[in-house]
């Protein structure tokens, strides 16, 4: 019994180092991801920094936790990292954590 509730507690504590790891990594950007302010104004239509922009076919948005959010369900005003392609449209959005968003543009 006491081997099962150590074997728990050591599980358990491995779970929450590996929550609060996830917590601290930032992500990698790609060089032509621009920081904006997005507000999603549904349809496949995003304002970015005030402009109404169309998504791409098959563009993604990640939430703050690099989650895919469906573009039907994203709503609400949100800093954010974005790709545009050529044509003009919204290829990726990424929503950016509180650590992100402090964190200086890279030097081109």
């Amino acid at each position: 019994m006491v081997r099962l509730v150590r074997a728990l507690f050591a599980l358990s504590a491995t779970f929450l180092c590996i929550q609060q790891l996830g917590a601290v990594v930032l992500r990698a950007f790609p060089a032509d991801a621009v920081r904006a302010v997005a507000k999603f104004a549904g349809e496949s239509r995003v304002a970015i920094d005030g402009k109404l922009l169309m998504l791409s076919p098959g563009a993604q948005i990640r939430d703050a936790n690099n989650r895919i959010v469906l573009p039907a369900s994203a709503s609400g005003e949100y800093k954010v990292r974005v790709q545009i392609d050529n044509g003009g449209q919204i290829r990726k959005v990424w929503i950016l954590t509180p650590e992100e968003i402090a964190m200086p543009d890279p030097k081109q």
